[in-house]
């Protein structure tokens, strides 16, 4: 409705000024040489609109023109790009079903011309891999590699594929060109830990940890299990090696670190290795004088002989505390049998087929109730161990 009385004021102004551009036509000289144009002033305006009008005519044909040829130059490659985008697109969901071997067949047709080349030769290699086609899998890397900016990505995946592979070795060299660091990735860490751990390679987990701390890699309780797996990795290491590489590894650790009963443990039993078993003593009974924890108890009676009375009387002062503390009544039931005390040794089996039946639990019960002539209390002790 606003439109129509837009043009029908349109219409009625032209009426109203139409009699005067009439009677008001202007005049136009133009003068070019020996030729010459008069005209009116409204009919120069027309043909100017008129030519103007042409010119846009004959500029758009001419583009159109243009623009059909270069077309239909770069046809082809436009049509192998929508290929390699479809066959990208194929692969992707083979991935997401994980039909590997259509993953792989349809990300390297869509690798050569599409867009991002290095993704479809990185997500064959992962259809690769799942595989088994190392060979295949090792060309695609090899080719991603060369693409820009995917350096760090070919190696942390090669890096995976290779440990996955059991190449441990050859993982660890890739590894080593990313030089793990607290700047590193989380992902470049998780394989860096991952990785050492298979290797064993306790000296480089050691550096490691601060990292994982400091990048929360781990939540606390996995850290702390790590740490204490670490730490207690590299003792048991440097005790083999010589008394002069446990002392330097046992001074490695803070004090707070030194006085873990797991890390106190293996500290006691290096000591013991090389003659130094006073010393081991004396560290046993000072932590044994708190609480005694199971690392400890468990290495106590490997070190402790009949003629230690010191460490044993530490230990029955918990004996109320620790009455239903299996780990606490095997180490005593050790120690017994020991001094030859077999009924006390006896009362602490019990105890501890009691708390923790196991089957070395009933079989050492079963032997002890022999030596005391229980025969039928042992038969039933050995039954009990078979049927664990």
């Amino acid at each position: 409705m606003i439109k129509a009385l837009i043009f029908l004021g349109i219409i009625l102004i032209g009426l109203c000024i139409s009699p005067w551009i009439v009677g008001n036509t202007g005049y136009v000289y133009i003068a070019a040489g020996d030729y010459q144009l008069e005209t009116s002033l409204v009919f120069g305006i027309i043909m100017l609109i008129v030519f103007y009008a042409l010119f846009q005519v004959l500029e758009w044909l001419v583009i159109t023109v243009i623009n059909l040829m270069l077309r239909s130059r770069f046809i082809p490659q436009h049509w192998r790009r929508r290929s390699a985008k479809k066959n990208t697109l194929i692969g992707a969901l083979a991935i997401a079903e994980e039909d590997w071997p259509a993953a792989e067949r349809a990300m390297i047709k869509g690798a050569d011309n599409g867009e991002l080349p290095a993704l479809n030769l990185l997500a064959a290699a992962r259809a690769a891999q799942h595989q088994n086609k190392i060979a295949e899998r090792d060309q695609y890397l090899a080719r991603a590699e060369a693409q820009p900016m995917t350096a760090n990505a070919v190696a942390t995946t090669r890096t995976r594929y290779l440990l996955k592979q059991g190449e441990l070795a050859l993982a660890r060299a890739e590894l080593d060109k990313l030089a793990p660091t607290s700047k590193s990735k989380a992902p470049v860490l998780k394989l860096a830990l991952e990785l050492y751990r298979a290797q064993q390679d306790w000296e480089a987990l050691k550096l490691l940890l601060p990292i994982l701390k400091k990048r929360q890699i781990l939540d606390d309780a996995k850290l702390t299990a790590l740490s204490v797996e670490t730490h207690c990795a590299l003792l048991k290491t440097a005790s083999l090696k010589g008394e002069d590489a446990l002392e330097q590894c046992w001074q490695w650790l803070s004090r707070d670190e030194r006085n873990q009963s797991e890390f106190l443990a293996i500290y006691a039993m290096g000591l013991c290795r090389f003659n130094r078993k006073d010393q081991a003593l004396k560290l046993l009974s000072k932590k044994l004088r708190s609480s005694p924890e199971s690392a400890l108890l468990e290495v106590i009676p490997q070190i402790v002989t009949a003629h230690d009375e010191e460490i044993r009387k530490q230990l029955l002062k918990h004996e109320i505390t620790h009455e239903n503390n299996a780990d606490y009544q095997k180490c005593l039931a050790l120690l017994y049998q020991q001094t030859r005390d077999m009924k006390e040794a006896k009362t602490c089996w019990l105890n501890v087929c009691r708390l923790a039946p196991s089957k070395d639990s009933w079989l050492a019960l079963a032997r002890i109730q022999e030596q005391l002539g229980e025969q039928g209390n042992a038969n039933q002790s050995y039954r009990q161990a078979v049927n664990l």
